[in-house]
């Protein structure tokens, strides 16, 4: 029985080093709740900071609403010869009909800074907009309505703007010769919140506009191509943009220094006509007006969080390859360490992840992983020297876990090829196994040889 023990050592050693291993999973694991906690609160401090200076913004129109009367035949009860009939009668109704300019061009200047909740930070804006452009004169022609009445003197013009609490001062519509002050509430169905004025229109004359506006947001800005030509201008001393929507900009420089980008969109391309009455068969909906926004969106350059996300995933590449090290050491060189050894490595390992996470909620992420990373190594370099017996082997545990946390930090600085980088990496150090191991069959041939002499 002895010698069947002392046989298979090696194998109840692997199967006892690989069950350590997974029982290493538990502290990574609280290490990913901690993680999730941290980043609920710095959402909560982020929703606190935008309640209060401006969430993400939409801008869209002018619109001009024109409220029409028209005939339509109706059935109305009346007594003829003392007799109740149901005869035929005009009746008067309302609608109301929704004109889209026909050029629709918006410069603007974004500027960015940072506000702090606490130990949390969120970038936020300024943006500076000039929003300019015409309505062409109203034609109801597209209307087939029996006696329809243009009600010039009840038009109106309407902006959405998504979260007025980041208008900053009083909202003035030039339009044409006058000057209007706009009132809260879009009045343009469906759209959200935003802003009116009531305009004057004489016989359904066109009309140029010009609304210069300072509105705080974060996140992002949008806009809606509402115009028949809609061209927009941005710029901004934000140096990490990400454009999106249904459309990107046609020119755009990027660059240390901020950015600039410029769209052009066509009536063509967008799923919604020029003008449509309220209620009508034509009339788009909310959602597919909303479909067509573009625009920018603020994103940090490292989000800490997301990064150590990332990072957890590979603890068990760590894992395994420091402790298939140890066991090497124990096969190769004939050391014996025990399972409290193995724990206190894995610990140390742990350990890294907790402290990557809390330096990066006040340091840069590039130095938080880097004294992380350094002081996980340093640990567990000098507890190997003295469990290994030597400051070589130290030196190599050292250097290997080293070049290992090198080697994440710039998987983890990658988005795009960060698989294939991992995998590689992988493969690599399966391959230096197999390598080192390579041997292992012909030693325990050997101690098996060597108990059967001494049995016999």
């Amino acid at each position: 029985m002895r010698g069947w023990l002392r046989r298979r050592a090696l194998v109840f050693k692997l199967f006892g080093v690989a069950f350590i291993g997974l029982l290493l999973f538990i502290p990574i694991g609280m290490v990913r709740s901690t993680l999730s906690e941290r980043s609920a609160r710095y959402h909560e401090a982020v929703q606190s900071i935008t309640q209060t200076w401006g969430g993400a913004q939409r801008v869209a129109g002018p619109v001009l609403v024109v409220p029409y009367t028209y005939k339509a035949e109706g059935m109305e009860m009346r007594l003829i010869e003392g007799r109740r009939v149901e005869v035929s009668v005009d009746q008067e109704k309302r609608g109301e009909a929704v004109f889209l300019p026909e050029m629709l061009a918006v410069n603007g200047t974004v500027v960015p800074s940072m506000r702090k909740r606490g130990i949390y930070a969120t970038p936020v804006y300024a943006a500076k907009l000039g929003i300019a452009g015409k309505f062409a004169a109203p034609s109801f022609g597209f209307l087939a309505l029996r006696g329809l009445e243009p009600q010039w003197a009840q038009a109106r013009v309407g902006v959405v703007i998504s979260d007025l609490r980041g208008t900053q001062e009083d909202l003035l519509l030039k339009w044409g010769g006058d000057t209007l002050a706009l009132q809260p509430g879009a009045r343009f169905a469906g759209m959200g919140a935003g802003v009116h004025a009531p305009v004057k229109l004489v016989g359904g004359e066109g009309r140029e506009f010009f609304l210069e506006l300072t509105l705080n947001g974060s996140e992002a800005l949008r806009f809606l191509p509402l115009g028949r030509q809609t061209e927009v201008k941005l710029q901004s001393t934000w140096a990490d943009p990400s454009f999106g929507g249904a459309y990107l900009p046609t020119e755009r420089e990027v660059g240390p220094e901020g950015f600039s980008a410029a769209w052009r969109v066509s009536y063509y391309g967008r799923s919604f006509p020029q003008q449509w009455s309220e209620g009508s068969d034509v009339q788009p909906s909310a959602q597919t007006i909303e479909d067509s926004g573009f625009g920018v969106s603020l994103m940090e350059p490292v989000n800490a969080y997301r990064t150590v996300e990332r990072a957890i995933k590979y603890g068990v590449l760590f894992v395994t390859l420091v402790f298939t090290t140890f066991f090497l050491f124990e096969a190769v060189c004939g050391l014996r360490l025990n399972a409290l050894n193995y724990l206190l490595v894995g610990a140390a390992l742990c350990l890294f992840y907790v402290g990557v996470l809390a330096l990066a909620e006040f340091l840069v992420f590039g130095l938080a992983y880097a004294l992380a990373a350094g002081a996980s190594t340093l640990l567990i370099a000098l507890y190997a020297r003295r469990i290994l017996r030597g400051g070589r082997r130290a030196w190599l545990v050292g250097g290997m876990l080293g070049g290992v946390y090198g080697y994440l930090y710039f998987v983890l600085q990658m988005d795009d090829f960060a698989l294939l980088a991992g995998t590689g990496a992988l493969f690599v150090v399966l391959a230096a196994v197999m390598y080192a191991t390579r041997q292992l069959e012909g030693r325990e041939d050997a101690v098996d040889s060597g108990a059967e002499e001494e049995l016999a």
